[in-house]
């Protein structure tokens, strides 16, 4: 599926002109929507995520609520992994967490192949409907294959990536085996949305920025530009995101990984990017998150900043710089989508 033939947000994602700026929030699909916790439930994200008609009703709230320009499945990058066993869970209010966390060579025969078909046909089952209902493309996602590792690794987010970077320099064998089969994951998760609907993509390397650029290069960038490689070949009509936080001195590196839009934080700003990345160059971004709690005036001033950034250059999809957090006032992200789009509104 290449999703609706108007939709502003794969022109943009191509470069193009369209009607005006399109929109969509990381994290759009929940955390903050009274609706979302009215059909949520207690207990796991993942219970959610394993039917089909929650998932994708959570999934349309933020479309029919924000009038944003793309739908983001309601998912999480550690479903692959939880699927195939790993024995990897999100425990609300701290995030993924593995029982046993990955440690050594022994803990390869853990991570298996992922079969989408048999492991999470309630996700394909999810961008079905949705490719049904929706009226503007579905976004697919996937963990890329170093924050995915980092997790199974740590056992829980850290701030320090003691054991991840321990593996990475003490048995690089070990590490390059296991991060080729989380990019074997990735894809076939992406590759399993997209062919059940969704018509284009993001990799979310979230913690990417706790490498420097060298070792980014040599531990990480080879399996993302793999995943953004394969999925070029089999889905050439999908634009692919690339996202990561506090990444601006790994910026180049994680471009040239291949992706077709390069997500920015709130940290880099857009005209950097385009004139190290070259002027042609398509963004995703960057409001800073902490600014739509602060309010509509003061969230309205980010807005100006953003799109001023950007300099009407077609090849920009706004943004928050992160996701939205659960605190967030959804009035406030309903001003942002009818401000942005009144204020690059084309004839």
């Amino acid at each position: 599926m290449t999703g609706p033939s108007n939709s502003t947000f794969l022109a943009a994602a191509r470069g193009q002109h369209s009607a005006h700026t399109p929109v969509w929030f990381m994290r759009q699909a929940g955390r903050s929507l009274p609706e979302y916790k009215a059909v949520r439930g207690e207990g796991s994200i993942l219970h959610a995520i394993k039917d089909p008609a929650v998932a994708a009703q959570i999934t349309l709230q933020p479309v029919l609520r924000y009038g944003v320009d793309a739908a983001v499945l309601y998912s999480d990058i550690v479903v692959p992994a939880h699927a195939i066993g790993f024995g990897v869970d999100v425990a609300p209010g701290t995030g993924p967490v593995a029982t046993v966390p990955f440690r050594s060579a022994a803990d390869l025969a853990r991570v298996r192949p992922f079969e989408p078909d048999l492991d999470t046909p309630y996700v394909i089952e999810t961008c079905r409907i949705l490719a049904r209902e929706l009226t503007v493309p579905l976004l697919a996602f996937a963990g890329a294959p170093f924050t995915v590792a980092s997790y199974l690794i740590e056992g829980r987010p850290s701030r320090t990536y003691e054991h991840t970077k321990a593996l990475m320099h003490t048995d690089e064998v070990t590490w390059h085996a296991l991060m080729d089969r989380l990019a074997d994951h990735a894809i076939a998760s992406i590759r399993s949305q997209l062919d059940a609907g969704g018509a284009a993509f993001q990799l979310f390397d979230s913690w990417a920025g706790a490498l420097s650029r060298a070792h980014y290069e040599r531990f990480a960038m080879p399996h993302s530009a793999k995943v953004f490689s394969e999925l070029a070949s089999s889905h050439p009509h999908a634009p692919g995101i690339h996202f990561g936080i506090g990444c601006d001195h790994i910026l180049e590196s994680m471009y040239a990984a291949g992706a077709t839009v390069m997500g920015l934080d709130w940290r880099t700003r857009i005209a950097d990017a385009r004139r190290r990345l070259g002027p042609d160059t398509v963004v995703q971004g960057n409001l800073d998150p902490a600014l739509v709690l602060a309010g509509w005036p003061v969230a309205k001033e980010g807005c100006d900043d953003v799109l001023a950034d950007n300099a009407g250059h077609p090849g920009h999809i706004f943004n928050l710089g992160h996701g939205v957090q659960p605190n967030t006032d959804p009035g406030v992200l309903e001003q942002v989508v009818a401000y942005v789009h009144e204020r690059t509104q084309r004839p």
